[in-house]
């Protein structure tokens, strides 16, 4: 049986691809803007800019949780569950170029599995 910590390892494991993705999606936004910046929009880097920010808050709440620290699982079960509607609103209606579209896909797909472990009842022993 999976204890509550094992789930929040997993959980943090989870957040650390989105805090690399989110992370090396900014370095992919500078690397772009200099050498083919139509690939490039403002909306990219303002999009990119706000997800790596969230991205290690969300690290660090996962993290806490990890401890133990109940106050911090609830923070990272609000800050996993807002984005995921933004990344939803993002895909349909923010005009992204169509390699971000596919890492903004991937980051709301990585926070959809840390929900479902976060958001699961704790299993009783």
């Amino acid at each position: 049986m999976t204890t509550a910590i094992e789930t929040r390892r997993t959980a943090r494991r989870i957040v650390g691809a989105y805090l690399t993705l989110s992370l090396l999606t900014v370095v992919t936004l500078a690397v772009l803007s200099a050498v083919a910046p139509s690939r490039v929009t403002p909306e990219a880097w303002v999009r990119g800019v706000i997800v790596a920010v969230t991205s290690v808050l969300t690290f660090l709440f996962a993290t806490r949780a990890v401890s133990g620290d109940e106050r911090a699982l609830l923070r990272l079960r609000i800050v996993v569950a807002i984005p995921l509607v933004a990344f939803v609103a993002v895909l349909f209606f923010l005009p992204l170029p169509g390699w971000m579209i596919g890492e903004q896909a991937t980051c709301g797909a990585l926070l959809l599995a840390t929900a479902a472990l976060i958001f699961r009842p704790a299993p009783t022993a």
